[in-house]
This record gives structure tokens, sequence and C-alpha cells, in this order.
């Protein structure tokens, strides 16, 4: 990456249950705003938005920033799961770096509905069919919910791979909630603990139990990218700036390693992260902060190993040991993450980035991690798309 870009501005509402937020639209529109309030530059400036959701129709993204300015620039809509924020951050970064544009918005948001995700086009083939085709054939459980079915999969792996007990995921629900006290755009302020998650009713008995999992959300989040030329000549903040990332997508080995692990991300993950780690010159033990993609205690878990913060099969001592919060080796999820912050698909990647950046500003308040100056974001989507990004000062 030869030319530096920065965020420049970061904006976010509180997120919110079904049924409790505004419409879409209008929360977009909210947080393009504070990002651009945050950058300090108004809305013609901007040369470019990728706008990201996954529940909704075409062109939402036009709806959602006409109603901040209709100023003819090109609107890019962005679908890709979970990880379509941090996807659409992704080509908001690639069209700076390259010269393409010198200011580009990047804006996530979801109005989603109560209950488990569900397949919204019943009349051709789903591009989950091979996952369902492999989770059948390794856990079965066809009377759970398709994401519960493959991230439980996933930590019951985990568990029979390496004697990982079943509070393992409780402490990180936990340490989760702990977080999101400090956090007053969080979705769950109240903190729990970890006899709280394991008391808490079942999904899959032994597995999970329904604090362990991330709950539907709507909310919509921000950020301004801009070129160290157009920074420069506007005289805006240019502290924060993208070090490294990098997008993966499933291999082979995503259905052919009989491993619900490897089913739910666990190679594309740790690719992204290497090559992120390479094109940084740094590593996992450079680190202070990491926002990480735990719409399951289990894939917080799994993914403390794929991204080098501990050892394969070290992930419970990890946790043990409080390596994975304040005064630990480096804290995960500040913000309370997707667990208790809550999981907006299409705002998810944007939430991260809104985290960090203010971390590394040294803004975040009570959450602050102290002297943070190296950040990693990590955003998974199944079928299946990864984005690992490291934010520099």
């Amino acid at each position: 990456m030869s030319q530096k870009v920065f965020v420049t501005g970061v904006g976010m509402i509180p997120f919110a249950k079904p049924g409790a937020s505004a419409p879409y639209h209008e929360m977009g529109a909210l947080a393009a705003r504070a990002a651009l309030d945050d950058a300090g530059i108004p809305y013609d400036s901007v040369e470019q938005a990728y706008v990201g959701y996954v529940y909704g129709d075409s062109t939402c993204g036009q709806k959602a920033l006409y109603g901040v300015g209709m100023t003819g620039i090109p609107i890019v809509n962005v679908n890709n799961n979970c990880s379509t924020g941090s996807t659409a951050l992704y080509l908001a970064r690639q069209a700076v770096q390259s010269g393409a544009a010198d200011c580009v918005l990047v804006l996530g948001f979801e109005q989603m509905s109560p209950g488990a995700l569900a397949s919204v086009f019943n009349d051709r083939p789903a591009p989950f069919d091979d996952f369902d085709a492999v989770t059948e054939r390794l856990v079965g459980r066809a009377d759970i919910p398709l994401a519960l079915r493959y991230f439980g999969g996933a930590g019951l792996a985990h568990m029979e791979k390496y004697g990982t007990p079943l509070n393992a995921f409780a402490r990180i629900r936990a340490k989760a909630s702990r977080h999101a006290v400090n956090n007053p755009l969080a979705l769950f302020r109240k903190a729990v603990t970890e006899q709280d998650v394991l008391d808490a009713p079942e999904i899959w008995p032994g597995v999970m139990t329904r604090l362990m999992a991330c709950p539907p959300t709507c909310g919509a989040a921000a950020a301004v990218l801009v070129s160290e030329s157009f920074a420069r000549k506007h005289n805006l903040r240019a502290d924060v700036h993208i070090a490294a990332q990098a997008m993966t997508t499933d291999r082979p080995s995503t259905f052919d390693a009989d491993d619900m692990m490897r089913l739910v991300g666990y190679d594309m993950s740790k690719e992204a992260a290497n090559k992120v780690y390479a094109q940084a010159g740094l590593g996992p033990e450079d680190l202070d902060v990491v926002e990480l993609h735990d719409c399951f205690a289990h894939n917080e878990l799994i993914t403390y190993e794929a991204l080098g913060l501990c050892p394969e099969g070290g992930a419970d001592k990890f946790i043990s040991e409080g390596d994975n919060t304040y005064g630990g080796q480096v804290v995960t999820n500040p913000s309370g993450g997707l667990l208790s912050k809550g999981h907006p698909l299409g705002a998810t990647g944007l939430a991260q980035c809104f985290e960090l950046t203010h971390q590394l500003r040294g803004s975040a308040g009570a959450r602050q991690v102290e002297g943070a100056r190296v950040a990693l974001q990590h955003n998974l989507g199944l079928g299946g798309a990864c984005v690992v990004t490291m934010y520099r000062v």
C-alpha cells in the first residue's frame, strides 16, 4: 500500500432492537451526517460512496444518501453477508489508494426483523446449500436455525478437539457485557456473569445458551476515507490510517476438510490476517486492541487462534488468564462486540471501524485502551468473505 489512506471521520448511531429503530434510510442518513461532521467536511466534498446492507431492495444506498445530499456522485450498493460493511470499506480504501478518488464516504446500515436469520428468496438455489450439506453430515441438528448450527457446530468441534469447556464461551460473553457497560451506543449495557450465561436458556444442550448468540439488531455507522493530499489541502485530521487490509473468500478446505471450524471461516480469517501482518510488517504481538467478529461466543474463541492471538488449541488458556481484556495481552471487542453492542449486518464493519478509530485517537472514554497505537479489525461473512484491516497512528 504505497499511498496512505486516512480515516478522517467516523459516525455511528445507537443500536436498537428490531421495531425500536427509525427506518433504514433515516438511520443511514444520521450516521453519514455524523461521519461528515466528525471529518469537518460537507457532503459536496465526497466524490464516491459505498453503501452496505443485506436485507433491502436495490438502491437502498441511494435512498439513504439522498437524505444527505443529491450531488450526482457514484453510489455503489454492497452486499456480502455479515462482512458487508467492511467489504464497502475495502472498496473505498481501494478507490482512495489507487487515486480514483480523494474523498470517499462509506456507510452501512440494517433494518432487521426479530428472530433468527432466514432466507428471503426461496424459489432458487441458496448460497448456503453446500454449507448445509456439510453441516448435516457433520453435526445434524436440522431443528436448530442455520447460523446457530454452523457456529455451534464449530464450537463443538473445538470442544472435542481441544477439550475446551463450555464455560470458556460463557467467559467470553461475560467479558463482552463488561465492556459494553461503557459503550453508550451498545444495545445491551447490563453486565452479566459467567454463571448468568450458563444459566440462560439452552439453544443446544452442552454447546450453546441463548446469551452466547448475538441479537438481531438495527443500526447504522459510517466513515470518511481521504488521501493524504486531500487531508493536507483541507486541513483535516490525519492521525489514523489504514496500514494494511486484506479480503479473502473460501478455498476448497471450507467444504473438503470435514471441519466445522473451517466451514465457518477459520481458514479465511487466518489467511486474511497473515496477509495483513505481512503487508504491515507487524504481527499479532504488536496489537493493542482488536474488534473481531463475535456473532457467537464460539466464533470469538475460534478467531483468537485464527488471528494468531494465541496458539491453536490455546484459546481457553488465553481466556482464563485474562489476555483478551484490559490488563491482558490485547483488549478484544472493547465496544462490547456483536454479542453486546449488537449486529446490524451491514453496519457491523463500520461500527468496528468507528470503535477502533476512537481507540487510536484516544477518545474512547471509559473503554479507552491505554496507549493504543495498533488496532486490528476482523469482519466475517459466511458464504463467504472475510476482511481484516489494520489501523495505525
